[in-house]
């Protein structure tokens, strides 16, 4: 009984390691849908993006702990310019439907921009 649970193992962890790409490639895939749809929905300079907020996971918003901090701003909590005012979107977009299939080291070299920036 031994020998035939862990050749059932064996298999089912080769079958693992054979599905791992495609599981790989599926979680991307589904990253960059999510992605797409959000620029989709913001072609214009003034449009909103809270649809492409899968695109910026990982990052943190410190805004809640600066409103009550007294500084001299204007109450929204973020330094800087406001999100979603610049064109870099909009031009990789444009880029994108210009040249379907660009990679990403030829869209940052059209941009005049660094790979880690897109």
């Amino acid at each position: 009984m031994a020998d035939f649970l862990d050749e059932k193992r064996k298999e089912i962890q080769a079958r693992l390691k054979e599905l791992q790409p495609l599981v790989e490639e599926y979680r991307l895939l589904e990253a960059a849908d999510a992605a797409l749809s959000g620029i989709g929905a913001s072609t214009t300079l003034g449009s909103s993006t809270a649809t492409a907020t899968p695109a910026r996971r990982g990052r943190s918003t410190r805004s809640s702990t600066r409103r009550g901090s007294g500084g001299s701003g204007s109450g929204s909590g973020r330094r800087g310019r406001p999100r979603g005012s610049g064109t870099r979107a909009i031009q990789a977009l444009e880029l994108v439907r210009d040249r379907p299939g660009i990679t990403i080291p030829e869209m940052a070299q059209a941009m005049g921009i660094q790979q880690n920036y897109l």
